[in-house]
Order: structure tokens, then sequence, then C-alpha cells
């Protein structure tokens, strides 16, 4: 049954009788079998009033909660059941320069609401008139589900590879999926679209924010929004856009039909900052409650500016864990999700905000030694998005030991070495095996490196491939926005051609980096819709294109069809061998199997072993890495690199007796994955920019 459906109106005026005392905990709209406890944190507010709507959202009744502990007002009102309309008035002291913004003019928010009635849409109009019919209204909520006894996949984090997508971007033009759900949580979940990602072989799905957000009205102004959804206004409630009827009960089956079929779910969640953005931005929930605690504030000798908030994200504000209000609101969210809404793991945007105490970076913050204890956090994926725009904000590689980081160096480096850059040959092989100068094998696992090459800012792998310069003018900021600096490459031509010998090279470098990503060491991060070669036409910043420029495009010519394939493969043989998905190395001391270990050994074109100089030098773009378990001789690869522009013939090491090598990959040809036996050879001639995978098997 939906939440609207099960409404029950109250009566304007409730008896004495069916309000009493209640509990300070837990926070938020909690049912019992007699009714509903409201808690909510105000901070130095004088009272606050629970305001009570009927389906149509029109104002039935006010009542003061009865009791305070702090900066919390509570009370228990018997009779109200699940889908009950609410919101807060908060009446105190409004002097913003000294950080209250008490309005009871204005209806806020509750932080914990689980639901909302409808999204958020900035109304300049409506927001100076009263505020209340653009707020959306808050929803008592029951969290029984019927999970069906499907359970969480528990993928081992060697075995992930993460898939990151939008919901409504996937499936909006998916032909084959009901239209009623294009665009939806249910839509992700559809017959056709398991069957896309069971048949790419992924394990887990990274979602795109799905909090309830608010674009920002700059956006409403120039006749667009936030598509990504990266303008959070409440933590816990899932973002009604996506849902057909009741965002809870759908994002909750979208969940468990992928555990059914053995996916996780990953978040991407937003704590950073809010909706209510800078000091000029509207007061629609935390600002109104307790300001000067959920927020950071620039300093002025030993006491804040409550006029200047701190601004790490580039969004106008910085959400506080300094203190505990704001500290307990994001681990009562996280564990919310994994507890209640059964999801995985998550990314955390902009992580270096959450780990920051007094404004100072720091890998022992409050924040994560409270993960660490916490007995169903701590078991979740956790990926950090390791910088923010702060002071000191670039922290790769300095997250607790069981986190993972997305790792831009990989993908920097690998785009500039396939690019052609100078110098990089290194750089390029300690990216091909975990990164390790970032994340020391005394300390932290192989899989703390997240890999890609192409992340939701930033260029598809088609357009990386197909354009040199941004090209972001349907932003309305005459192309200031996006990064500048993209390290691609257009081979040819910038954007559209049918210039077949620029087309050939085109789908050759996307070869080359999807299969660097895949059988690099690390968890790999692919951005959905690259196995279909979509384009955002040169757009590296479609944050606000909630359209075609965006979604996917399901009609694949014969090249997307021959790319989707190679994809398919790829994947498949990372899953199958060890060498590339699990790499245990005698000299790694955090994660060491005493029953196998595997060996690297990197070789020159002539056959020669790598020397020191070899590494340094400005003009070598090829190389070689022969992978072998020590304990098992059938376990063997040769996987050779050229980065060139130019052919090169490659020495071929011998094989073990009784074994053969075989060509499993060439990434010069469209149909690049395949086996061919090689009957004794002494070398092999590459092509220019291109990569061979031999695998030695028994003759």
């Amino acid at each position: 049954m939906s939440i609207k459906s099960q409404l029950q109106a109250l009566p304007i005026r409730l008896s004495a009788e069916q309000v009493s005392p209640g509990c300070s905990f837990p926070l938020g709209a909690s049912l019992d079998q007699n009714g509903c406890n409201f808690s909510i944190n105000v901070g130095d507010a004088k009272h606050v009033e629970l305001c009570l709507f009927d389906s149509d959202e029109n104002e039935i009744s006010r009542i003061v909660l009865p009791s305070k502990q702090g900066g919390i007002r509570f009370g228990h009102i018997a009779g109200i059941k699940a889908g009950q309309y609410y919101g807060y008035r908060v009446f105190g002291t409004y002097q913003p320069e000294h950080g209250c913004w008490y309005d009871p003019r204005k209806l806020i928010l509750d932080p914990y609401a689980k639901a909302i009635s409808r999204p958020l849409i900035w109304d300049a109009k409506a927001y100076q008139e009263d505020g209340v019919t653009m707020i959306p209204k808050c929803i008592v909520v029951d969290d029984d589900f019927d999970w069906q006894g499907v359970g969480k996949p528990n993928i081992p984090r060697h075995e992930t590879i993460l898939y990151e997508t939008h919901v409504r971007g996937f499936s909006q033009l998916k032909p084959d999926v009901d239209p009623e759900l294009q665009g939806r949580y249910l839509g992700l979940v559809s017959a056709p679209s398991i069957e896309h990602f069971k048949n790419l072989g992924i394990t887990s799905i990274q979602l795109m924010p799905i909090a309830a957000f608010m674009s920002e009205p700059r956006l409403k102004a120039l006749g667009l929004s936030n598509y990504w959804g990266y303008n959070p206004i409440l933590f816990m409630a899932a973002e009604p856009r996506y849902a057909a009827n009741d965002a809870l009960v759908e994002f909750k089956t979208m969940v468990r039909e992928f555990h059914r079929h053995g996916l996780e779910v990953i978040l991407d969640v937003v704590f950073n900052h809010t909706a209510e953005s800078g000091a000029d931005g509207p007061t629609l929930c935390y600002r109104g409650l307790d300001n000067k605690r959920y927020y950071l504030f620039e300093q002025i000798g030993d006491s804040p500016n409550y006029s200047q908030y701190t601004n790490n994200t580039g969004c106008g504000n910085s959400v506080s864990l300094d203190h505990p209000i704001g500290l307990r609101l994001v681990l009562d969210s996280l564990r919310y999700w994994v507890d209640v809404m059964q999801v995985d793991g998550f990314r955390f945007d902009l992580a270096v905000s959450l780990g920051r105490e007094n404004n100072h970076f720091s890998s022992h913050a409050a924040f994560f030694k409270a993960i660490a204890q916490d007995p169903i956090l701590s078991q979740a994926k956790l990926i950090a998005e390791p910088w923010d725009i702060g002071q000191d904000g670039y922290q790769l590689g300095r997250f607790p030991e069981r986190w993972m980081e997305c790792n831009d160096r990989f993908r920097d480096t690998c785009r500039a070495f396939w690019k052609g850059e100078h110098g990089l040959l290194g750089q390029m092989v300690t990216r091909m095996m975990g990164s390790r100068d970032m994340f020391l094998a005394s300390r932290r696992s192989i899989h703390s490196s997240v890999n890609y090459i192409c992340y939701h800012d930033g260029f598809t792998l088609e357009d990386l491939v197909s354009y040199e310069q941004r090209h972001n003018y349907a932003n309305g900021e005459e192309n200031r926005d996006g990064h500048g600096h993209n390290i691609s490459a257009n081979n040819g031509v910038e954007g559209v051609t049918e210039n077949k010998k620029v087309l050939a090279l085109r789908r050759k470098q996307k070869r080359n980096l999807l299969a660097t990503l895949m059988l690099s060491q690390g968890v790999p991060h692919f951005l959905g819709g690259d196995e279909l070669g979509r384009t955002q036409q040169g757009n590296n910043n479609a944050y606000c294109q909630n359209n075609k420029i965006s979604w996917f495009d399901w009609t694949l010519d014969s090249a997307q069809q021959q790319f989707l394939d190679f994809t398919q493969k790829l994947i498949k043989l990372r899953k199958r061998c060890p060498l590339f998905n699990h790499l245990q190395l005698e000299n790694d001391s955090y994660e060491k199997s005493h029953y196998r270990h595997h060996s690297v050994r990197w070789y020159r074109h002539d056959g020669l072993h790598m020397r020191q100089e070899d590494w340094h030098d400005a003009h070598a773009w090829s190389v070689a890495v022969e992978l072998r378990s020590v304990r098992d001789p059938k376990e063997r690869w040769f996987w050779i690199i050229n980065a060139c522009d130019h052919p090169i013939d490659f020495t071929i090491p011998n094989v073990e007796s009784s074994f053969i090598w075989v060509q499993q990959m060439d990434t010069a040809t469209d149909n690049a994955i395949y086996s061919k036996k090689l009957i004794a050879p002494d070398s092999l001639k590459l092509s220019a920019n291109s990569m061979l995978l031999l695998e030695q098997i028994p003759s």
C-alpha cells in the first residue's frame, strides 16, 4: 500500500489526551502501536510547533511539542498512522549575525524524515510569500517491508566491479522497459535492465545521489535543473522524482531485486553540504533548526563569524561534523540506509570534508572512528572521493585502512600514457600494480585503489577519444564550467566525423583504456553507458542536462555493438583469473596468503628484464609484464603494451614444458578478444597503440 493511501487525516483540534511527553530518542517520527513519537533538535529555540497536513497538503493542526532535553524537543501524539504529512515551525531569536535563523513563518523539514510528499522545487515567489506551498511535507512511514528472504550478496572486495549510473539516465530511453518505469527506481530492475547488468558482468551498481535534493535557484532561473542530484536537502529520504508512486517502497523493491540477482547497491552520498547554500540561500531545514551546530563558519580570532559559512565544497556551506548533533545525523543516516534500506555501501562525495576537525583533515577524525567501531557500518563498502576544495583538500592515500579511495592518479596517468605524453612508463606500471606508492603494502589492501578512466564528472569514454576541448555551452555559463584539463585526444578531428581512419583509432584507444582498467590491480569503476559508446556531445560537466545529452542511447550501430561485446568478454576475462583481480605478492605484508603467492616480472621489447634506467626513459612507451603463480605453473600470463605510434617486435619468453601460449586479446582489432594458439613463437609484432595478452595453457 502506498504512503499516500495510508494517510489518516486528523481533526483540526487534538484532545489533550492525545498529546503526551514522549521520548527524546530516536530523533525523527517513530511509529508505535498507539501513535507516533516526534523528536527534533532545534538548538536554542524557545519552542517548536508540529504542523499536521492532510493528503492535499492543507494544514489541519498544530501542536507544541511538550518536552525538552537540551536542544531536543519531543512529544508523542496518539492516533497518528503511517502516511501522515507533517512539518515544523520553530520559534526563537532571529539574529543571523549571531547564527540564529528562527522564523516561525517558514515551514521547516525534519532532517530525519524518511519520505516527502513530492520533489522540492525552488519557487522564489512562493518562498517569499509563505514558504509552505513550496515546501513538500514530511511523511510518517512504517518501515515494514517484505524482503522475501533475499539477503545481501556480500561480494568480496577483490571481486567487485563498480558500475556507476544515474537512476533516470539508464532507462529513460530504454525501449524494452515499460514506459511507466522508464527513468525510475523500478526501471533499473526491470527484466531487460537486469539482463544487461548480468551480461555485462559487473557486480555492484553505484547510484548517483538518490537522497531528496533541490536544484539551485540559479539553475531554475536558467531553465535548467540539477540532474545529478548533488544538492541534498534530506539525507534519509529517497528522491520522489524517480518513483512512479511511492519512493520508499519502490527503492526497497529495487534493492531487493538487485540482491536477488546477486548485484550490490552502492549509494553516492553527499554529506558535505546542503541545498541551503550560503547566507543568501533559503531556510528549508537545518538553518531554521540549529544553524550554529549543523554548519561550519569562518573564524574571527577564536569566535565564529556567522555571516560567513565555511565553503570547502564550492556550494556555499559545509556541514559540521565537529558537533555531536551533525555527526549523529550523518551516522544515523548511514545506518538507516544499510540496516533498514539494505544497501551495501557508499561512495562519499568530497569525503575530506567528513574527516575535518577544526577544519583540518585527520584520518583519525571522530567520523572515521565512529564508523570503525560500528558493527553495522564497519561492514559496509566505504569509498572516499579523497578531496574537497578546502585547505589541504587533496588526501589521496590517507584514509583509514579499510576504506577504498577514488584514484584520480590512475585516471590521469592512463589517459596521458595512451595519449602519448613523455616519461610516464614508470608511473603507468605503478598504477597498473595497485598504486603502491599511495596505498602502501604494509598498511593497505591492494584493493584500496578504486581505478577509473571516466566518472560522471568529465568526459565519457567516447568523448575522451573524440574531443580535445570541452563543449559545455548548453550549461549556460559560456563554456567556462567543467574541468579544462581533460587529458583527452580527438585523434584527428574534433567531435563527430565520418573519417574511417580516425574512427578506427578512436575505437582502438577505447579498447586500450578499458583493457588497462580491467586488467590492473585494484577495484575497477566503470562509467555506465561507456559500454554503449555513450556521448555527451563533448559536454564534460553535464550536471544540469536532464535530457538526451545525459540519457543512455540504446540504439547501437555495429561498432557500438562490437564494443559492448568486447566489454563483456573483457570483464569475464578479469573475473576468471586471480592474477588480474587478486594479485598476492610476497612483499605484501598487509594482505598475505601462505597458500598462494604470485610473481611479477617486467621485460623490454628485446626480451631482457627492465633496468632502472629503462623506467626513466622519456621516450619509452612499451613494456611487457609476466604474471604467474609461484605454486601453480598453469597460471601464467604475458601482457604486452605498446603505446608507440609505430609497430614493435616483442620477444616472447619460452613456455614451460608441455605448455603453449594462447593469444587471448589483441586491441588492434575490433574483434579484440579471442583464443588463438601460438606455435613456439620467438617474437610477436604489436601494432601501433595496442596491447596483446597471452595465456599459458597445457598443450
